[in-house]
């Protein structure tokens, strides 16, 4: 359907991202501007289309004419950090339309099961006489949105993936738009997964109704405006804490934290809490990292999760701390190897933070010293 131009009433997405950059909140990023215009033209579409509509969008999506959309939506996939997330909220708020939902996937498809459970526990007491409760909780779910935007669209649990395609099939007849982002990309979900097979009409079902985007912009711009000097703190005083403690928050930008819990690469069942992440980044203090029972296969497993690692407080060693220097070698090893970025509060400069001059430790230290370096380096972080 083509569809006419509207002017628009609000200021446009490009605007506004360019009163952000005024503004100093962010750097321009072509890969994000490129972006905006697409999901601008969507907005347009998706405002017209609305206010086409003899009788609202929302009342007609159960008429007897109900359609899928002939608009499509968006699938932004690219690494953690890109601003997927900051660009699908742009798009979010500057959407002209009443039912619209920015919803975390995970949070989405925990919301379904417990809808399934209840409309199954319903028709055993037999308050309805229909047995498949997929029809009639897409139903319901496209009475609260007919905009759906999903952050960290992502699919591991055979649950999701045995219904997401009937489920969504149900939805799109209803109308509905979609805005994801995810980091990886549509081929790439549920991969490996038991019984894949079953969940590759979904991954069919997404291509065809909605309009895939690699976000491939440069490296993460919350950590672009550190110096080579910034990403290693010292000494350890009241102004190093403060610096530590703004950075954070402007990575979190006022949003929620999520404590999680990684299980240890060699399965032995040891799991590591981290409280402090948030968007491939995680804060943790050295005595979480090197004063406890943790070797290479817990910090591989963190690696896994995380693109760039805050450590804070490193304390100078000697050689009554030569466990704890052990594990902080070990640590560095892991992330160097696994090319992660690392920003670090410590009491001394890297040369000074191991104190011993006999054993092991004493040696393979200046491997790290010399890593630590390298991993602060301009090069290294672009």
């Amino acid at each position: 359907m083509s569809l006419p131009r509207k002017n628009n009433i609000k200021m446009s997405l490009i605007d506004q991202y360019q009163t952000m950059i005024e503004n100093g909140d962010i750097e321009e990023d072509l890969a994000q501007c490129e972006l905006l215009k697409r999901l601008e033209d969507l907005r347009q579409e998706i405002s017209i289309y609305h206010h086409q509509q003899k009788t609202s969008w929302f009342s007609s999506l159960f008429g007897k004419s109900n359609k899928r959309s002939e608009i499509k939506g968006y699938y932004i996939w690219g690494e953690v950090g890109r601003g997927k997330s900051m660009l699908m909220d742009l798009f979010f708020d500057n959407i002209d339309i009443v039912h619209k939902r920015r919803v975390h996937f995970h949070e989405f498809m925990q919301e379904v099961h417990e809808k399934i459970h209840a409309h199954r526990q319903a028709y055993k007491a037999g308050r309805t006489k229909i047995e498949d409760p997929i029809k009639p909780v897409a139903q319901d779910l496209i009475k609260q949105a007919s905009i759906l935007c999903f952050d960290e669209f992502v699919v591991r649990d055979i649950a999701d993936a045995m219904i997401l395609s009937r489920l969504f099939h149900q939805l799109f007849d209803h109308g509905l738009i979609v805005l994801a982002t995810s980091n990886v990309a549509p081929d790439a979900l549920y991969k490996d997964g038991l019984n894949r097979a079953l969940f590759l009409p979904f991954i069919q079902l997404l291509l065809e109704q909605t309009h895939v985007y690699h976000l491939d912009s440069r490296t993460d711009f919350r950590l672009e405006k550190l110096t080579e000097q910034e990403r290693y703190l010292t000494p350890l005083n009241k102004s190093t804490e403060g610096k530590i403690e703004k950075l954070w928050q402007s990575i979190i930008s006022q949003e929620k934290t999520t404590k999680r819990q990684i299980r240890s690469i060699n399965n032995k069942g040891r799991k590591i809490d981290v409280a402090n992440n948030h968007n491939g980044i995680v804060k943790l203090s050295f005595d979480e990292l090197c004063n406890r029972a943790l070797g290479a296969s817990d910090y591989l497993a963190l690696s896994k999760k995380f693109h760039t690692f805050i450590i804070y407080n490193i304390p100078i060693m000697k050689i009554e701390n030569r466990n704890e220097a052990k594990r902080f070698i070990t640590l560095i090893d892991t992330l160097y190897d696994q090319q992660k970025k690392i920003i670090i509060s410590a009491a001394a400069q890297p040369e000074n933070l191991y104190q011993a001059k006999s054993g092991d430790e004493a040696f393979e230290f200046a491997r790290t010293k010399s890593r630590i370096h390298e991993m602060n380096s301009k090069d290294y972080n672009n």
